[in-house]
């Protein structure tokens, strides 16, 4: 799902960064609401789980791949605006710094995986989990059932965008000047892969862990459904739990441990690693569009390119390193730039809302 640069018209980029900024920032206002001081590095956690399980490319047939987001979980945790925030960080860094979705396409990536997906997954498992209790197994059903149409959701926009560029975006012959996939060809493959594989994976990993914490951690629950009864009795109590860091950081082992399965894919879907992947015979192509060949590699400063090093070597050893930057980095960003919001908007109104008070530090 990750939009390569040069297969999305600037034209297209533009509009996409033009939606994504101003919902960012009105993002890292709105996160400040949920997201307290005690679960700044919880979130900065969760971001870190998006980043690692976006790195799990699952091969399918017909030469796509496909991946959870992990977007879901986070917006049912902590708010759909805090998932923006998570996800939006983790794809920045993936582009930056490991190639994976690309610079000028970024706005587009952002509305698709970090806006569309948490927004839609939210949605879904308020609707669905409506009048239930904190601890009913309607509560796992309805994130499943988020996650799952919300990741693909985000599959159909992506599917769509790429779609619209040979209707919008060709020469005066009628040749394509970007992607070449037309509606018929790009909707059904993003569609398929994702409903069959990776929704499947991001409705598992959503209600998993809510079921989790349905019995480890019922205040992190709350933390996005004040007022809610825990049980059918309306108990408001907490049961006994896990604090948040720790299973957001067992997450994040488990993910680390498995990060060498990613490498069970290519990563070729739509010729994403090279334009020259691309079956030019099928679209009827004698040559890679010019605006793709123009735009394609437009950044070229990847530290860790394709997640591993730059002479290809070690190919495991290089995954897992990435894997560990990525952890690092994306998660210290998150953490930071919420903090610093919280610092700059408390010095602006005088709130003191996001300051833990005895009995929230020892809930």
């Amino acid at each position: 799902m990750h939009i390569p640069d040069g297969y999305l018209s600037p034209a297209t980029c533009a509009v996409g960064l033009a939606v994504a900024v101003p919902l960012l920032a009105v993002a890292s206002v709105r996160v400040k609401k949920v997201v307290k001081t005690r679960q700044v590095p919880t979130l900065a956690m969760l971001s870190a789980v998006c980043f690692l399980t976006m790195m799990f490319n699952v091969p399918i047939p017909d030469g796509t791949t496909a991946h959870a987001v992990g977007g879901a979980l986070v917006a049912v945790l902590l708010g759909p605006w805090a998932a923006m925030i998570a996800v939006a960080v983790a794809l920045a860094f993936q582009a930056l710094l490991f190639g994976d979705g690309g610079v000028l396409s970024y706005g587009v990536n952002v509305f698709n995986m970090a806006v569309v997906l948490p927004f839609v997954a939210y949605g879904v498992y308020r609707l669905v989990s409506r009048g239930s209790t904190l601890t009913s197994g309607r509560r796992v059903v309805a994130a499943a059932v988020g996650g799952y149409v919300g990741l693909t959701t985000a599959a159909l926009c992506c599917g769509i965008e790429l779609g619209i560029q040979p209707i919008f975006f060709h020469d005066a012959s009628g040749t394509p000047l970007y992607s070449p996939y037309h509606l018929s060809q790009s909707v059904p493959a993003m569609l398929l892969a994702h409903m069959v594989v990776a929704g499947v994976v991001e409705a598992l990993i959503t209600g998993g862990v809510v079921a989790y914490l349905q019995r480890a951690n019922v205040p992190l629950l709350q933390v996005n459904n004040p007022g809610v009864p825990v049980d059918a009795d309306g108990d408001p109590a907490p049961r006994p739990k896990v604090r948040p860091i720790v299973v957001a950081a067992s997450a994040m082992a488990v993910l680390v441990i498995l990060t060498p399965l990613g490498l069970l894919a290519p990563g070729g879907a739509f010729g994403e690693a090279a334009p020259e992947d691309l079956d030019l015979g099928k679209f009827g192509l004698k040559a890679i569009p010019a605006g793709l060949a123009k735009y394609a590699g437009f950044w070229h400063h990847t530290l860790l390119g394709d997640y591993g090093f730059s002479d290809g070597s070690h190919p495991s050893i290089g995954y897992l390193v990435s894997a560990l930057v990525g952890i690092v980095v994306v998660g210290a960003a998150v953490y930071l730039i919420v903090r610093a919001v919280q610092a700059v908007t408390g010095r602006r109104t005088g709130d003191q809302s996001d300051v833990d008070t005895p009995a929230e530090t020892s809930a």
